[in-house]
């Protein structure tokens, strides 16, 4: 096998994969979008959304910032080398991370280092299997933490929260899997895809799970009864009202696949993958004798083009914030403010908020804003650094830390995705401050609103967990906790119980 060419085509498959959403994701964002109600703020999220995919398609910049664990699936002919296409993965994966299609993701679980260049024990994974046909066909999903941590795996008989007991059945099934959409909230930036995996052990039913992520959205299950319950779940997990990002509205769940393996006795396990709206995975058909690619999976139908697409009317007000913010001006804002941002914001995600609980602030972070960031950075040939996607992460790991933080160092807004719990919020209320909601995964539409970085502090944490100081303009995002005890989060989160409740009767027998 030609390496150098098979390097090349796997190089172009992590690009392709991280930057351009595949057409039946596309189209099925686009039927989302047509179907949400004019000037919600899901409608105005939507409308980000389709204007960042185009905005990474055009710039061949990743659509999501955290692109993930990179996952291989690889099937070859027999007497093919797999040694030698797992080494050709490897440098396709440093050449990618250099050239910022990906963002350094692999961390030591141990000491906190990251690798810079995406290896490291067990990343990226690769798994293997051998077919009877003459070339190879290699599959790539790119499935951020945010997603990733809204995975559940159920074990039955069991109660679940709003829908009573869980039997082994097929009905008990369609309530795990209904929970598993209702306890995603907006924190898997929904609207979200579901792969789903019935049986198995607990591994081999993750796996399934997301095995199903790799299916067409538009295909039909060869499973009668799964069929009914693929289109089951998607209707009805649109009734719930969590929305786009967790803000309410028409579109929850864009689509739902799910497989089926054998179990022992004594086990039986619903695994639920968990995707977010940046739903990136592609598949390509490789030459297994030249190293070139002879076909791109899921190409069949209408690609979505959304330029110029944006429908959706500016908010009536938009609230300007300079920084640094008084204390005045953040008990002045409400939930449901739009707010647009220009100054200076500093990125903190999980190792920063952890070192300033102990240690000082590099900077006086008085009157300042936090951005729950890990962005894609590329230094130029004079050392200068560029945002190359900058969207948000999911804010409620910082929980334990946030309201402390806020208060020992005078921060007056907080920005992310997802939302944040009790702790954070009472903190709001007494320290005068608020949490203000950016679109999970537009890392395209944010990084274009960071005019400059003006300085880093405490790489050792890694380039995703060092504190970045950048210089923005219209940064756009939402109230969705204010300093009087509010939070939209927590008003979705008990609406759409409520109507999960609704659920709760047998359906399948």
């Amino acid at each position: 096998m030609q390496l150098e060419q098979l390097e090349k085509s796997i190089y172009d498959l992590i690009t392709e994969t991280s930057t351009n959403l595949p057409k039946d994701v596309r189209r099925a964002i686009k039927k989302a979008k047509a179907a949400e109600n004019a000037g919600t703020r899901a409608a105005m999220s939507l409308d980000t959304i389709t204007n960042n995919i185009q905005m990474a398609d055009d710039n061949v910049s990743p659509i999501c910032q955290d692109t993930g664990l990179p996952t291989f699936k690889i099937k070859t002919p027999i007497g093919v080398n797999q040694l030698e296409i797992k080494t050709a993965i490897k440098r396709a994966i440093v050449t990618a991370t250099k050239d910022a299609k990906l963002r350094p993701n692999s961390v030591d679980s141990l000491s906190g280092a990251n690798s810079g260049d995406n290896l490291g024990e067990g990343v990226p994974v690769i798994k293997f299997e051998q077919w009877e046909k003459d070339y190879i066909e290699m599959k790539l999903i790119l499935k951020g933490g945010g997603c990733e941590n809204k995975n559940i795996q159920y074990s039955l008989p069991t109660e679940l929260e709003g829908l009573g007991r869980a039997g082994r059945d097929l009905d008990g099934i369609r309530k795990c899997i209904l929970h598993s959409v209702y306890q995603a909230q907006g924190q898997g930036c929904s609207a979200g895809f579901i792969g789903v995996g019935i049986g198995g052990d607990r591994s081999s039913g993750y796996d399934l799970a997301k095995e199903q992520l790799f299916r067409h959205v538009e295909d039909t299950n060869p499973h009668a009864d799964l069929a009914k319950l693929e289109e089951y779940i998607v209707e009805k997990a649109n009734t719930l009202g969590i929305g786009t990002m967790g803000f309410g509205g028409e579109a929850t769940l864009l689509g739902c696949k799910i497989g089926v393996m054998h179990r022992i006795p004594a086990s039986f396990y619903v695994s639920v993958a968990y995707n977010c709206w940046a739903y990136r995975r592609m598949a390509i058909n490789i030459n297994p004798t030249t190293g070139e690619i002879i076909e791109w999976h899921y190409q069949e139908g209408e690609k979505i083009e959304f330029k110029e697409d944006s429908t959706e009317e500016a908010p009536k007000e938009v609230i300007e914030l300079q920084a640094p913010i008084s204390e005045e001006q953040i008990r002045s804002l409400k939930v449901g403010d739009v707010v647009s941002i220009s100054g200076r914001m500093f990125t903190g995600r999980d190792a920063i908020h952890h070192h300033l609980m102990s240690h000082d602030a590099p900077v006086d972070l008085n009157g300042q804003i936090i951005y729950h960031c890990g962005p894609v950075m590329q230094k130029d040939e004079e050392g200068n650094w560029h945002v190359r996607a900058a969207g948000p992460t999911t804010s409620i790991r910082e929980e334990p830390y946030q309201g402390d933080i806020m208060k020992k160092f005078g921060i007056r807004a907080v920005i992310g995705k997802g939302g944040m719990g009790p702790k954070t919020l009472a903190a709001l209320g007494e320290h005068g401050g608020v949490y203000l909601n950016a679109i999970g995964g537009a890392a395209q539409y944010y990084a274009d609103c960071i005019k400059a970085v003006e300085g880093v502090d405490l790489m050792e944490f890694g380039i995703p967990e060092a504190m970045w100081h950048l210089r923005v303009e219209n940064f756009t995002a939402v109230v969705t906790m204010d300093s009087h005890g509010n939070s939209l989060h927590a008003d979705v989160n008990k609406s759409s119980l409520e109507k999960l409740a609704d659920y709760k009767e047998p359906v399948f027998k």
